[in-house]
This record gives structure tokens, sequence and C-alpha cells, in this order.
């Protein structure tokens, strides 16, 4: 199946550079969020970002024309996504939302589109009932920031067919990305599962009074050569994801995850990593 008309949904820090990269790289993108003023928020960085870009050198102004000519932004969800080959969810990391959007999906897509979703943990199987054909349905994890960061994960589970694992993967190489193509799905895929195991030690040694978030990710950027240490890393991935992962952790377990009440607390009062300003690190 040829790509030309890619919907995603979701228009939040993952979404919109989903987005705007594949209308970089050439396809038709529509980005659909119902949430009021995202629409507007949407826009005003894409026009924000593009500037930035030929300022930089970066593109011509000629190439940033065209991709705002690709590049739409709607708050119906049948428009965005009632004439797309593939759809790519990058809503919020919770389970009944997610499952709730494709119901409300399944009758305005063709019965030949694709749809993946950009879940950090969950594997598409857990939303199979949600399509009368789940073989069109697989994950396609891009990692934070999508428009720089080049790895994605593209997961064929036991319902997803050979040609919508192989179309997905090579649409993502198509749009400058080094995927690569799972043949067996496990929950948090590759480089999650790595993390995870780093991650779940940082926080085991700041919930033990070892060492500070900062002390922690001295020890992996300067002592391991990390690019970034996992609590730098959950500010720029959002604490508030962070929660919504430990969550499932501990309603999965019935456990407690390691900072559980630190990351908690930090989300009721809005400390949020990078885009609020303010997390583990200060940013204003």
């Amino acid at each position: 199946m040829e790509i030309k008309n890619v919907c995603v949904i979701g228009g939040g820090q993952m979404g919109r550079q989903i987005a705007l990269c594949a209308a970089i790289y050439g396809y038709r993108v529509t980005v659909y969020d119902s949430f009021p003023g995202v629409p507007e928020k949407v826009r005003a960085w894409e026009d924000e970002y593009l500037a930035g870009r030929i300022q930089k050198g970066r593109m011509t102004e000629e190439a940033v024309a065209e991709t705002k000519a690709r590049f739409t932004v709607t708050d119906n969800l049948k428009t965005a996504a009632g004439d797309a080959d593939l759809v790519i969810e990058a809503i919020v990391e919770v389970y009944e939302a997610k499952a709730k959007l494709f119901r409300e999906l399944e009758p305005v897509i063709r019965p030949d589109t694709i749809v993946a979703t950009n879940s950090s943990y969950m594997v598409s199987s857990m939303f199979r009932d949600c399509f009368k054909d789940p073989s069109r349905l697989c994950n396609a994890h891009f990692y934070n920031p999508a428009l720089v960061m080049k790895f994605v994960e593209v997961v064929q589970g036991p319902h997803t067919s050979e040609e919508t694992g192989k179309t997905v993967f090579e649409f993502c190489k198509s749009i400058g990305k080094i995927p690569v193509l799972m043949k067996k799905e496990i929950s948090g895929f590759a480089a999650n599962r790595i993390t995870g195991v780093v991650n779940q030690e940082a926080r085991y040694l700041v919930q033990n009074g070892y060492l500070t978030p900062e002390e922690v990710d001295i020890a992996c950027e300067e002592g391991l050569k990390y690019p970034m240490g996992p609590f730098r890393l959950m500010d720029l991935t959002g604490i508030d994801l962070s929660y919504d992962l430990m969550q499932a952790m501990y309603k999965s377990s019935g456990v407690k995850p390691d900072c559980f009440d630190l990351i908690e607390s930090m989300v009721k009062e809005g400390k949020l990593g990078r885009k609020s300003g303010h997390g583990f690190y200060d940013y204003v």
C-alpha cells in the first residue's frame, strides 16, 4: 500500500513533531486535536519552527511554503482521518483514552487505512477489539523530540499483517528515521525496556537516599557518557507522562514504584519539566 495522506491524532509535543516531520518529507498531513485551543497552538508552533529553519539556513523559503501547504490542523476527526492512508495516534498514555479514541476512529476511516499507536509501552494487541480488521493495526513508537530523533520502533503484533508492518517500517524510513521492525510484541518494546531498568535503579537510589536526582544524572552523563541522565530526560519528555506510566505500573502490580510519591507531588504542583518551566531542574 502506498502512503500519501497521513493523519496524526494529538497536537501535543509528540504528535505535532511527528506530523511536521512527515510534511517536511513530502506527505500531506492533518493533525487532529479536539482540545480547546490546541489547534491554534499547533499552527503558531508550526509558523515559529519553520521560520527558525529559514533563519538557520536549514530550509529555503520555497521548501517552507511547500511544507505549510501540506500541513493542516483540524478539530474534526472525520475531516482529519476520513481519507488517510495512515493514522498515527499520539495522545496521552492512558489505556481508556486510547481505546475510546480508537472506537471513535473505526467508523470514520477507510477499510484499508493503517492505524499505528505511538504508545511508549502498550502493545497494539491491547486495542485489537476496537477494530473490525486488526490486521491493519500496529505500534510505531517515535522518540522525543520526534523532529530530531531518528529511532522508531515498529512493532508487529500477532494480529498485525506482514504488509502493515512493512508499510509502516518503509514509511518511517521515508521520513528520515532509522526504524527497527519487531516481529514479536512485548510491553515497552526495545529501548524503553532497556532504559526502564536504568530508570528503576535511578529511582531506587533517590528513593532510598543514596543520591539526589542531579547526582544520578551526573553519574549517567559523566560516568556512563549518556547524552542525558534519567531525571533530565524525564524533564524533557514530561513528568506527567512518567506519572501516567508509573500509575499503570502501580495498578498492574499493586506495588508503588520508587519515587512514585515524589513524581505525583510534582505533577500536582504543575512541575511537568521543560514544558512548564520547572521539573527536576528549572528552565526559566
